[in-house]
């Protein structure tokens, strides 16, 4: 999730609280969000810079969902996820990671292996969500460690790491504590929780009931995270944190270059345009 220059090094004037920023990385580019808008910066097949932005379009009643627990979690993914075919028809090309035809095979195949270790029986259930999790993670982490969308999603963290603490942006790390990788040991856990609570009641196989169950788990795993997010040092929070932090290192992140830290910083300028905030200012190499 997260850049702000490079090694020409970056001050920041800001007199405003400052905005809070997520995102992702896509084929070619950085898409950064705050609550409100998006903004993404992407390289053509031709080698430019194109800017493409919008506002988000928030859920009715969305005020009121973002003091509800579990369902505020809900909502933020339902209206991050609502943003991407407006982005992908500005683009009006393939820009999303689950574009790439690595990633819907490992997709695919990651699907077909979950749903079959759903349907066992064999082990502990702590053992059987442990495996549901590396097959549904492996063959998509693989698949991204070797491509360019591990650097972009360097590249994103740097920036918004860049923007919340001032520092130049090629000095920061390329893993991020709010990154979606950090969300899987929380999901794990809720996981295992509601799956328990399903076979006590005996309702494993009830597709509503496992449906209900999943968005329970979703949010609240969501709500784990953003606990973990507040609690930066605390021993359970780092705990939780650390699967995620050691994938984005491993598998999902790799040191962009100078290139795709300005194509990161370029979709933070444009957010921060959007939201009437203290642009960030680059200042001169060397200086």
């Amino acid at each position: 999730m997260t850049n702000v220059g490079h090694s020409a090094g970056v001050r920041r004037e800001r007199k405003v609280a400052t905005v809070q920023i997520g995102g992702m990385a896509l084929r070619d580019g950085v898409l950064l969000q705050s609550e409100r808008y998006w903004a993404a910066a992407l390289t053509t097949p031709g080698g430019e810079l194109e800017i493409v932005s919008g506002k988000k379009r928030l859920l009715p009643g969305h005020e009121a969902a973002l003091k509800v627990p579990v369902v505020r979690g809900l909502a933020r993914i339902v209206e991050s996820a609502g943003m991407l075919p407006a982005l992908r028809r500005r683009a009006g090309r393939a820009v999303l990671p689950l574009e790439d035809p690595r990633l819907i095979a490992a997709t695919a195949g990651s699907t077909a292996a979950t749903l079959l270790l759903r349907r066992s029986r064999k082990g502990s259930p702590l053992a059987r969500e442990a495996a549901i999790a590396a097959a549904s993670l492996a063959p998509a982490l693989l698949a991204v460690r070797g491509s360019e969308l591990s650097r972009y999603h360097g590249a994103e963290h740097k920036s918004v790491a860049a923007y919340e603490t001032g520092a130049p942006a090629d000095a920061a790390a390329k893993e991020h504590d709010r990154c979606g990788s950090n969300l899987v040991a929380p999901l794990v856990l809720t996981n295992l929780a509601t799956g328990l609570v399903l076979r006590g009641l005996g309702r494993e196989r009830r597709p509503l009931a496992v449906l209900l169950a999943g968005l329970v788990s979703i949010g609240s795993a969501v709500e784990l995270f953003s606990w973990m997010a507040q609690h930066k040092g605390h021993p359970v929070a780092d705990m939780l944190r650390a699967p995620g932090i050691e994938l984005q290192h491993l598998f999902t992140t790799r040191e962009p270059t100078d290139e795709q830290l300005d194509v990161a910083h370029a979709a933070l300028q444009e957010l921060l345009r959007l939201e009437g905030a203290a642009p960030t200012t680059v200042a001169p190499a060397g200086a």
